[in-house]
């Protein structure tokens, strides 16, 4: 028999003005791991084209911009083809819509372990979001080969896509915590989302260019974080204007702005998940 102390987990009470319990969440780190490889094996059972979704989604919404945005109204595209303007736009799109349309159910959809077994709970939404990084690795690959087919070989300045997916990241997660904590106690939070996603692809420049907008309109624009990681992903891979350090700086802060206030928001709410869920 082995003289060594048995190891306790107490688990204490949440203070009334919660820490972010990032010490805890890398304490967990393979539970957040097995989190994120079931719900990506989840998400593609038994379906009919299994990971070819990740594929199509974007495919798909791009077609369907090239003919009616590009063809029919003739918006602007900055000088690159049209199909590969619309196509470097929805690779990160997709990736921030689906996260936060899956993240917002996370919690309720994973009721069984949350009333069940203790674990720090922002695993939930977080596992959730980096399971979608299969997709978003997909959809760049697709990209990739639009770009090869118009001739645009790989260079250096792709790297700078490397820091515009991080904020793309960061978004995704600041307002997917907000939406599943809330979602926990207002149950229509679902129904609002795709609503919400919809009204955020079209405050997007997504189908258009932003630089249609004026001068002075562009910061308040970026306070939509998504706004520079858009403009970022076209100015690295095709070349187009780079956004301002302005706009950067802005969707930078109100993306970290809303990664933190949705962390604190949902530790502060996870202990009453419980009884609510």
């Amino acid at each position: 028999m082995s003289d060594a102390p048995a190891r306790w987990v107490v688990v204490e009470p949440p203070p009334r003005w919660p820490t972010l319990g990032l010490r805890e969440l890398w304490a967990h780190r393979e539970l957040l791991y097995f989190l994120v490889w079931r719900d990506v094996k989840v998400r593609y059972k038994q379906t009919l084209f299994g990971v070819a979704w990740a594929i199509l989604q974007p495919l798909a919404t791009m077609l369907v911009f090239a003919l009616f945005f590009g063809r029919l109204a003739k918006l602007p595209s900055e000088g690159v083809p049209y199909p590969l303007f619309a196509l470097s736009a929805l690779v990160p799109w997709t990736f921030f819509a689906n996260g936060l349309t899956q993240s917002a159910n996370s919690v309720v959809i994973n009721q069984n372990l949350v009333t069940k077994v203790y674990f720090p709970r922002l695993a939930i939404p977080f596992a959730t979001v980096l399971a979608g990084a299969l997709d978003f690795a997909l959809a760049f690959v697709l990209l990739v080969a639009f770009m090869l087919w118009y001739g645009i070989l790989p260079s250096l300045a792709w790297l700078a896509v490397l820091p515009y997916s991080l904020l793309a990241l960061a978004a995704t997660l600041g307002v997917g915590m907000w939406l599943a904590a809330l979602n926990v106690q207002y149950r229509d939070v679902r129904y609002a989302v795709p609503f919400l996603v919809q009204i955020w692809l079209f405050a997007t420049p997504i189908a258009y260019s932003s630089t249609l907008l004026a001068g002075r309109w562009r910061t308040l624009y970026a306070l939509n974080p998504m706004v520079a990681v858009v403009d970022g992903f076209r100015a690295a891979l095709l070349g187009t204007a780079a956004p301002s350090a302005t706009v950067v700086a802005t969707s930078c802060v109100v993306a970290a702005l809303l990664l933190l206030s949705g962390a604190l928001y949902f530790r502060r709410m996870e202990q009453s998940f419980a009884d609510i869920v």
